[in-house]
């Protein structure tokens, strides 16, 4: 088994993972803080994550049988991306997360972990196994911590010190009694800038998120109304956010994507937010094929770029194309478009 597990990794890294770890299934700690958090409401919409109840912290209750979780990292950042610090101070710009500038990760890290599984199958025969690619009530960020893939930062997101925090993880469940890696002490000291810098402040203490504040969530998860009190702070972002990344310091040791899948398309890395706007459904779900963009739908698309133009300076060009849309069938949007038109004006 400790020769297997070595062969896992160096099968891994041909497959472009850059750390693999492997770990047991107890998370009993991990498992308290969950539940913490779930009864503080810090999750919001998102049932799912208290639906599953310790299924997400109990591996094995999860899948049966499960005796060893195979962590992985993936880099992401697209080498040839625009400077994302000029794009967030272009009021005109979209910012869009650097993660879904590409083909979305799902498929990529799913396709990659299945070739792992069965690689390590064609060695030693059957073994029972499930692959994971934020797919399931998974805890990855403890998993990955466990198995010596990096340490959960301020910001709850795990860092490693060699790629900072620019990269998928996944999973392969399994049965196979593989020995474990150690996990890696905690590098934070008394660094928080992630938590000075979010803009909505939705890290609320170290290692504690509010999800309800996170733009992230409210321009990916929120299917609803952007509550308006949280609007004004979101400036420009329109798909997800990088704030708390961005200004790690950890992050300046961070490697780019080796993957073609993660460049950038339809230069979703410095659009103009007007240009965005335009887009009709189809434009829409013709352009972002393939993206985890498109899961979010045209109705949210707009509803998070009139956010964007309502914190723009005042422009002629900007109402006009706001008003385009203020008939618009959703009640969402129309929501969304009355107030950005109402800040412009007001500026």
């Amino acid at each position: 088994m400790i020769q297997l597990a070595q062969h896992i990794k160096q099968w891994g890294r041909a497959l472009g993972f850059a750390g693999v770890g492997i770990t047991d299934c107890d998370l009993s700690a991990a498992e308290t803080g969950l539940l913490a958090w779930l009864d503080q409401g810090f999750h919001g919409e998102m049932n799912y994550m208290a639906a599953h109840g310790v299924k997400r912290s109990r591996p094995a209750d999860l899948v049966p049988g499960t005796l060893r979780i195979i962590s992985v990292r993936l880099d992401y950042f697209p080498p040839a991306a625009a400077d994302p610090h000029a794009v967030m101070a272009d009021p005109h710009a979209a910012y869009l997360a650097r993660y879904a500038l590409g083909r979305d990760y799902h498929k990529v890290l799913r396709n990659r972990l299945q070739s792992l599984a069965e690689k390590i199958s064609a060695e030693v025969g059957a073994h029972h196994f499930r692959v994971f690619t934020d797919s399931a009530p998974v805890l990855e960020v403890a998993l990955a911590e466990k198995s010596g893939l990096g340490w959960r930062g301020k910001h709850t997101l795990l860092l490693n010190r060699q790629h900072g925090s620019w990269f998928f993880l996944g999973e392969i469940y399994t049965d196979l009694l593989l020995p474990v890696d150690a996990p890696e002490s905690n590098h934070c000291g008394t660094c928080q800038a992630c938590i000075d810098i979010c803009p909505t402040q939705a890290i609320v203490a170290p290692y504690s998120l509010d999800a309800r504040r996170c733009i992230s969530y409210l321009t990916i998860e929120l299917k609803g109304s952007i509550p308006p009190e949280l609007r004004p702070l979101m400036g420009n972002r329109i798909y997800g956010c990088d704030d708390c990344q961005l200004v790690c310091p950890w992050n300046r040791f961070a490697q780019t994507a080796a993957l073609a899948d993660f460049e950038v398309r339809n230069g979703l890395d410095s659009a103009q937010l007007l240009d965005l706007f335009a887009w009709s459904e189809a434009d829409f779900n013709e352009r972002l094929a393939g993206s985890p963009i498109r899961r979010i739908g045209h109705e949210r698309w707009l509803r998070n770029i009139a956010v964007a133009l309502g914190n723009a300076p005042s422009s002629p060009a900007i109402q006009i194309a706001l008003r385009t849309q203020m008939n618009h069938p959703s009640a969402l949007v129309r929501e969304h478009v009355a107030w950005a038109l109402s800040r412009q004006t007001d500026i």
